[in-house]
């Protein structure tokens, strides 16, 4: 039975109980015989512990197993990987919208009466009111109110949301635009409710390791660290391998890849005079393709590093099924597009992946560091302005010039910035290095732990490679047998 929790413990409890039964049953080859029985087994009920009652907490459950079987909940169709969760968003009871709090003064000016240009404001009792119905959210009452009196509430998955992609419908569910969405899945961790998830590959991963393919996992560079300064790469690769995967690879290597490429198209770029954008975030790609579609042309052709490695391996062999395992929820959307080929198969979050040790029993264990398969510039790869350190060691290698400017952009409201004065000619720097989730890939949605909490063991662990140059590394690699651009 599950017990009480009153944090967001209780949430996170839940998908990952849900996915590791899944993966369980998956693995035992049972899942479409008994997933049914999980709703039960999961809520036996009569009392109901995070919802009004046991049949909604038994039908969440049930929508959260389709999201771990690469559906989507209900009976709706779509590509998008973020998906709202319908039975577990009914309850939110907040609506968006500026309130009058008890701060109202009944001051005679009636200032905030005034500003509003909609008629939404009355008075009554000499204190003043808001129609949800006629207010527009404007926000000019709250600018005039002299007492700060007034207060725009917002619905923590708006909020959350960098580009406006949400709103609510007539019964105040959560609604998603996918033509804004950038898949980033900040609304997924902000939700209280747990109301919003990302659809999971775990079950085709299991599928294709029972099947006896060769599927190789590729762990992302924001990895190390996330689990202990004793959790090294040689740790994952044991767990890896005790999980059915045949082979394991570091994907910092696939940032010396894409830096490699990169410094040669920056380089060209540069004295064509030509200002660029990297290309590695997923999401920032997707916020360029939806929000900015006219610097599309401005956009690297390299590929991310996540792509090279799955171009590198399938090159060896054809057969070979890629899954990249890390903090990004983005990136399940770069591996479904069709338009990319050679890229990962399929992407797992590291709560993903966890659910399968969990179901398998096996634990990351402290293994000495004597696997390195990439450069300490790919390895800090996923480090907000990695990009630009590693492309700039590779100018530096090559002999190109390295006086380039570069705008290096954590978080959506610096690339906003950077894009909006690229769009308008303005940009004083030559390239803009974006990464939309705060701080880079170690502060993705799905990190294990914070990039603060992480960053002494991350920093431990990479002081202990070697000094190993980008392209010094690459020679170890048949670079010609795969292309690094789109």
């Amino acid at each position: 039975m599950m017990s009480t929790v009153s944090d967001d413990a209780t949430i996170l409890r839940i998908k990952h109980n849900v996915l590791t039964e899944v993966a369980r049953l998956a693995y035992a080859g049972e899942l479409e015989e008994k997933k049914d029985n999980i709703p039960y087994e999961m809520i036996p009920g009569p009392e109901a512990h995070f919802r009004c009652c046991v049949y909604k907490e038994r039908e969440i459950i049930r929508q959260r197993i389709k999201l771990a079987e690469g559906k989507c909940p209900g009976n709706r169709e779509s590509n998008n990987i973020v998906q709202v969760i319908n039975s577990a968003c009914e309850e939110c009871p907040i609506s968006s919208g500026y309130v009058v709090t008890n701060l109202c003064q009944g001051c005679l000016a009636k200032s905030c009466r005034q500003a509003c240009n909609f008629g939404a404001i009355t008075i009554s009792d000499g204190r003043s009111f808001i129609d949800p119905v006629k207010c527009k959210s404007c926000g000019k009452c709250a600018t005039a109110c002299s007492y700060s009196a007034i207060l725009k509430i917002q619905r923590p998955c708006m909020k959350s949301c960098p580009v406006s992609a949400i709103t609510m419908d007539e019964h105040g569910v959560c609604q998603i635009d996918e033509s804004k969405c950038i898949q980033c899945g900040q609304c997924i961790h902000n939700c209280p409710f747990g109301a919003i998830a990302s659809k999971t590959y775990i079950v085709d991963v299991i599928n294709a390791i029972r099947e006896g393919k060769k599927v190789v996992a590729m762990l992302a560079p924001a990895g190390e660290g996330q689990f202990g300064a004793d959790i090294t790469m040689a740790s994952w690769k044991t767990a890896m391998k005790r999980l059915g995967f045949k082979d394991f690879v570091e994907v910092g290597l696939g940032g010396d890849m894409t830096a490699a490429a990169e410094a040669d198209e920056w380089a060209e770029s540069y004295k064509e005079g030509k200002k660029m954008t990297t290309s590695c975030c997923p999401a920032f790609v997707n916020y360029i393709r939806k929000h900015f579609p006219e610097l599309v042309g401005n956009m690297s052709t390299t590929v991310s590093p996540m792509c090279g490695v799955s171009r590198m391996l399938k090159a060896k062999d054809p057969e070979t099924i890629t899954v990249f395992v890390g903090p990004c929820v983005a990136k399940k959307s770069e591996s479904q597009d069709k338009s990319i080929e050679g890229n990962a198969d399929y992407v797992l979050t590291f709560g993903e992946i966890r659910a399968m040790m969990r179901a398998r029993g096996i634990e990351l264990e402290p293994e000495e560091n004597n696997t390195q398969e990439a450069s300490v510039f790919g390895k800090r790869f996923g480090n907000g302005g990695g990009v630009t350190a590693a492309v700039v060691q590779c100018l530096k290698e090559t002999g190109e010039n390295t006086d380039i400017k570069v705008a290096k952009c954590s978080g959506i409201a610096e690339c906003k910035k950077a894009l909006t004065l690229l769009k308008i000619g303005k940009l004083p720097e030559d390239f803009i290095e974006g990464m939309i989730c705060e701080g880079g890939c170690v502060g993705g949605p799905s990190h294990h732990k914070d990039a603060m909490t992480a960053k002494k063991d991350r920093d431990k662990l990479i002081s202990e490679a070697d000094n190993r140059g980008v392209h010094e590394n690459l020679e170890y690699y048949d670079m010609a047998s795969f292309s690094m651009h789109r």
